[in-house]
């Protein structure tokens, strides 16, 4: 079998300590849905609010936290954003757990926070773009976790 670049990224954030085997941490998975459905509800209210910005910065932040219940339940914990996704990518996509629509929409939703975020760079369509993606990621993700 051919290993993915994908792989070895994140074989790169384990051996760099940017992804962790952790205890407990399945413990923390309520936690993080919980925050994941908080940010997403102020991501809509946000949107409503025309201010597309923290739109998209809320609703990146619902997929963290839906990502994060993901990787806490294979027991790790990460130190990283892009590890993060590196993690979803081998430890659920790779395995046949989610759909690789799941990942890319949440690179995708990454990168329109990033430039809201750093360079001030956002529109309405990418704020309804990212809630839809967080919406979405959301619920697969209540779904992988039986929660």
């Amino acid at each position: 079998m051919r290993q993915s670049s994908m792989n070895k990224d994140f074989e790169r954030c384990v051996r760099n300590k940017r992804l962790v085997l952790q205890g407990h941490v399945q413990n923390l998975i309520p936690d993080e849905l919980s925050a994941a459905c908080a940010d997403l509800m102020r991501a809509k209210k946000t949107f409503r609010e025309e201010d597309y910005k923290w739109s998209t910065i809320q609703a990146y932040y619902s997929m963290f936290h839906s990502a994060r219940a993901l990787l806490f339940d294979k027991g790790y914990r990460e130190k990283s954003h892009i590890c993060l996704k590196y993690a979803i990518q081998e430890l659920y996509a790779e395995q046949g757990l989610i759909e690789q629509e799941y990942v890319d929409d949440f690179d995708v939703t990454m990168l329109l926070r990033e430039t809201a975020d750093y360079n001030s760079d956002f529109s309405k369509e990418g704020a309804g773009t990212a809630i839809q993606n967080a919406k979405s990621f959301l619920k697969r993700a209540k779904e992988l976790l039986k929660q």
